[in-house]
């Protein structure tokens, strides 16, 4: 099975062969390439964003991860316009991961779209499945988001939940 096939396979959320040589491969790529990334710190915006841009799938304009991004395929990861990753941002894209314009993350976020078979056996053998993550709430430091968060609110919490709407409230004034 080729790489493409696998990663459209694994988009349907069905159990799939996370020890299949492609997809080693492709993970031993990801990190030679996101290894590319973290080194060109301190170097112009332009330069790093086109190191970023062959390793993720889509990447917007004014776009920044502190020293260390990580991701397991890249090619799976979408992200908007003015984004921001503060320290040690951990991507696992089996399935996609889309992020919107004008996001920023605080240090050590993870965003984990994959998860291993309960069952020994079917673990051992490598079965896996993932679902999508996409970003468009504002979640608490330390949430544990273990289901869909609608957009325009604010959740935390262990396991994530809704807090409350943004409102005109959250309007502080701040203009540069």
């Amino acid at each position: 099975m080729t790489l493409e096939n696998h990663m459209a396979f694994m988009r349907t959320g069905a159990m799939y062969n996370d020890l299949a040589p492609e997809l080693v491969q492709a993970r031993a790529d990801a990190v030679v390439l996101s290894n590319r990334y973290n080194a060109s710190f301190g170097r112009p915006a332009a330069e790093r964003e086109a190191l970023l841009r062959t390793l993720l799938g889509r990447v917007g304009q004014q776009v920044h991860f502190e020293p260390a991004l990580r991701c397991e395929f890249g090619r799976n990861i979408s992200i908007g316009n003015n984004f921001y990753a503060n320290f040690d941002c951990i991507l696992l894209d089996a399935a996609p991961i889309t992020i919107g314009d004008n996001v920023l993350f605080g240090p050590r976020v993870g965003l984990y779209t994959a998860n291993h078979a309960l069952d020994m056996h079917e673990r051992a053998a490598g079965g896996c499945y993932a679902q999508a993550i996409s970003i468009g709430s504002v979640i608490g430091a330390g949430s544990v988001v273990t289901r869909d968060v609608p957009a325009g609110v604010v959740a935390a919490g262990v396991p994530c939940r809704v807090l409350r709407a943004l409102t005109p409230a959250d309007r502080t004034g701040f203009a540069p």
